[in-house]
């Protein structure tokens, strides 16, 4: 007979290099509902046509990010964002999606499934579905207790598993623990990153990337304007369509610079196909519009004067943040 197992889940960290997260206090992580969380995102019977799961546009060789421009859903349809990737979700404190409509991760992990580009299923239909598989169902009961199988269980399990995923193996956080050096070029570029914007000594003037990429986890838990365009060719109104402030016109969530090299197209509508035109973009690009961060608008007089050694340099240190243990930990992987 199956059991209900209610052990705790203990976040599994390397380097000790991130702070202590936040975790919901209403939904302990455990052994059972992170396995059920990562069965389900997994599982292709949460799409309408069997042929999509959450891990179809969340590859673990990409950071659980997608490559493709915009994600391919049901039936061919593509959406109009780029899919964000899902690690460190445990140090989120600012809500989920690029405009924030998900309160908590558990309410992001529902929406993708009731989405008509994306999973295009009902709720009611994908319950029936695991119930009738007694391999989920079995897991529902290890996880909760019971039988029953509802959406709201779902997602608290999907939760489990999406907090569970760490990010603290690249080699920048084995620098910071003492465990390797940095090359010279990568160096510069840490130097460059953390240094800050000085329009009157172009010399030791950085690339004031540390603003808006905060921390060991490399994000501010803000949503801003990067300067992407100039009002008139707004398309995607971002932030502004959850809050209704105008004020918030094209903004979008500051992501994570971690395991950037294998998360491209990068922006929220994945205008950009390399590093290289993302630094240039800050380097040279920052357009002026009436929401853009005014930290970002400073650089603009003289942009940020970085050379092609520099702009290199700047590049190979942003390398030294992808995670590797991560990208192949079995613990993660397709369970099927």
């Amino acid at each position: 007979m199956v059991q209900y197992n209610p052990a705790p889940y203990d976040l599994q960290f390397v380097n000790n290099t991130l702070p202590t997260p936040n975790l919901p206090v209403d939904n302990p992580l455990t052994i059972e509902k992170v396995k059920l969380g990562r069965m389900l995102f997994y599982n292709k019977d949460l799409s309408s046509n069997g042929s999509v799961s959450c891990a179809s546009c969340h590859n673990q060789q990409n950071a659980f990010s997608d490559v493709n421009k915009f994600s391919v859903g049901v039936n061919g349809a593509t959406g109009d964002r780029q899919a964000m990737a899902i690690f460190n979700m445990a140090w989120h404190d600012n809500e989920f999606f690029w405009d924030g409509r998900a309160h908590l991760l558990r309410d992001q992990s529902l929406g993708p499934i009731e989405n008509p580009l994306e999973m295009n299923e009902s709720l009611e239909n994908v319950i029936l579905k695991l119930s009738n598989d007694p391999v989920m169902r079995n897991q529902f009961i290890r996880a909760f207790g019971s039988t029953e199988i509802t959406s709201g269980k779902m997602s608290l399990a999907m939760e489990n598993f999406m907090m569970s995923i760490i990010s603290d193996d690249s080699k920048y956080d084995r620098y910071l623990a003492g465990l390797t050096q940095l090359s010279a070029s990568e160096e510069r570029g840490r130097v460059l990153f953390f240094g800050e914007y000085n329009e009157f000594f172009p010399e030791i003037s950085g690339a004031d990337c540390a603003h808006c990429h905060a921390g060991n986890n490399f994000e501010n838990d803000l949503y801003m304007n990067n300067g992407l365009d100039i009002d008139a060719q707004f398309i995607d109104f971002g932030r502004e369509l959850v809050t209704d402030l105008a004020s918030d016109r094209a903004k979008f969530k500051v992501t994570t610079l971690r395991n950037i090299a294998v998360t491209p197209p990068y922006m929220h509508d994945g205008r950009f196909q390399t590093l290289e035109e993302v630094v240039d973009h800050y380097n040279e690009g920052v357009k002026n519009s009436s929401t853009v961060d005014p930290a970002l608008l400073g650089t603009t007089s003289t942009c940020l004067m970085l050379d092609e050694q520099e702009k290199k340099d700047l590049i190979n240190f942003l390398k030294t943040l992808t995670d590797y243990t991560m990208l192949n930990n079995p613990a993660y992987a397709d369970p099927f």
